[in-house]
């Protein structure tokens, strides 16, 4: 199971001391500094007043020992698994934690049933459960019947958006609370209290204001890492030593970027590189290409964004974009990584600067519209293929006329079906190329249209 916890006990639970989620004692030097500098009440917690604060939702319902289902949902390091110790520690109810990477369905129904048969002696069950967004549909089902009768009060925690990766149905039952990444000022904080107090390293060391600024950087938002990092460094200056920029800069060398290619960091990041492309900001689009690519994502899905960018949104505004983004995925293909990523960076830069249009995804969203919602009309007569006699006797190819025996090279023939006869899908914006193309397509569409009604004897 999970959980360290006995949860099938008659008596009092499992004291804390042995949940997984439990701090470490005091005067435990041996636990990683991250574990021992973790926050023991909800005045050590750093973060937006709203969070944490003396007015806050989850202050008043920690005090009145009043939690209802919730969910921590924020990156790692900010705090979720804090949260749900600081909980654990000031409720009345039996408290039970475990992972949904160790958990299955069969621990989660004996979990149920335990809650159940305690409840009905009047004793509330709180159920932690770390990664829950690792269940999948059937495991958080199991989940519902008991969070809404009240048997336990649920608390989840998870890096993935709770709308993705939690049912509706169970979601609509608990409480979201977002926790945003640390910011540099509050992750500076932590390093010098970790620095100061005893539980952490006490003074042995010293850091310059330029290492703890470092740090926090390097951190991206993430406590633990700017604790990990910073336990390692004082391993290296040794006792009475200084952390300073150049011993961190020497110890990590490269730092490992929080990215999920599979997850809600992977679409933000590739939606922030769509639109910085579209707004012509070519440094954003730049920097975005850049996260992508250092934090492992797989550049053929990056060179496909682009090619479908280069038709989305320069379309042809300018017909190079499309061949240059593919020759960018064919330098991906023979060169590789990272070879390959100045091939991306130099599509990324045209594609940045170039002249926008979608009138061509426009144009493509209509036609496609009427064809799904309107009903699909043959060809007209003039305009279908007569390769047998009684094809032509019924009409097939009646009035047609090659265009490229007339003068203007079009006949004007009506080539929609009659339901969507004059239907202008595609309006050029009149950037760069589509300047010439707007003035084009206006000019033989009227042709178009006197030529039509020449032949119909219109006026």
């Amino acid at each position: 199971m999970g959980s360290s916890l006995d949860l099938f006990a008659d008596d009092e639970p499992a004291p804390l001391s042995s949940s997984p989620l439990s701090p470490p004692p005091p005067d435990d030097l041996t636990a990683p500094l991250a574990e021992r500098m973790r926050p023991r009440d909800l005045d050590e917690v750093l973060g937006p007043p709203e969070l944490c604060g003396e007015r806050s939702f989850l202050r008043s319902r920690v005090a009145e020992d009043r939690i209802p289902s919730l969910v921590f949902w924020g990156p790692p390091g900010s705090g979720k698994t804090t949260l749900a110790r600081l909980i654990a520690a000031k409720t009345k109810a039996r408290f039970v934690a475990f992972s949904a990477v160790l958990s299955g369905i069969k621990e989660i129904k004996a979990v149920m049933e335990e809650a159940a048969r305690l409840r009905s002696r009047g004793q509330r069950t709180l159920l932690f459960v770390d990664e829950i967004h690792r269940f999948n549909r059937a495991q958080q089902d199991a989940f519902l019947p008991h969070v809404e009768s009240g048997a336990i009060v649920l608390v989840g925690a998870t890096t993935e958006n709770p709308s993705f990766e939690l049912n509706g149905a169970l979601l609509s039952r608990l409480r979201v609370i977002v926790l945003p990444a640390l910011t540099e000022e509050s992750l500076r904080e932590i390093v010098r209290r970790a620095i100061r107090e005893e539980r952490g390293l006490g003074g042995r060391v010293t850091a310059t204001d330029d290492a703890v600024v470092w740090l926090a950087r390097f951190a991206d938002g993430d406590a633990r890492r700017a604790l990990t990092a910073l336990e390692n460094a004082a391993l290296q200056a040794g006792s009475g030593g200084a952390i300073t920029e150049p011993l961190l800069t020497e110890l990590f060398a490269r730092k490992v970027l929080l990215y999920d290619k599979s997850g809600e960091e992977h679409f933000n990041i590739i939606s922030a590189l769509h639109k910085s492309l579209r707004d012509s900001d070519v440094d954003a689009s730049l920097y975005w290409l850049a996260r992508m690519l250092e934090a492992g994502e797989d550049p053929m899905y990056v060179a496909r964004r682009l090619v479908r960018f280069a038709s989305e949104d320069v379309g042809l505004a300018d017909g190079e974009a499309l061949r240059l983004a593919l020759a960018g995925r064919d330098a991906i293909h023979f060169l590789g990584m990272p070879e390959g990523a100045l091939a991306l960076a130099q599509v990324t830069i045209h594609l940045a600067l170039a002249p926008k249009s979608n009138a061509l995804y426009v144009a493509y969203k209509e036609a496609a519209r009427d064809v799904n919602d309107r009903p699909n009309e043959p060809p007209p007569l003039a305009i279908r293929n007569a390769p047998t006699k009684l094809m032509k006797e019924t009409g097939y190819g009646a009035g047609y006329v090659y265009a490229h025996d007339t003068a203007e090279k079009t006949a004007g023939l009506n080539c929609l079906p009659d339901a969507l006869a004059g239907r202008n899908y595609y309006r050029p914006a009149g950037e760069g190329r589509e300047k010439a193309l707007k003035e084009r397509a206006e000019a033989i569409r009227k042709l178009r249209a006197e030529l039509a009604r020449g032949r119909t004897g219109g006026a």
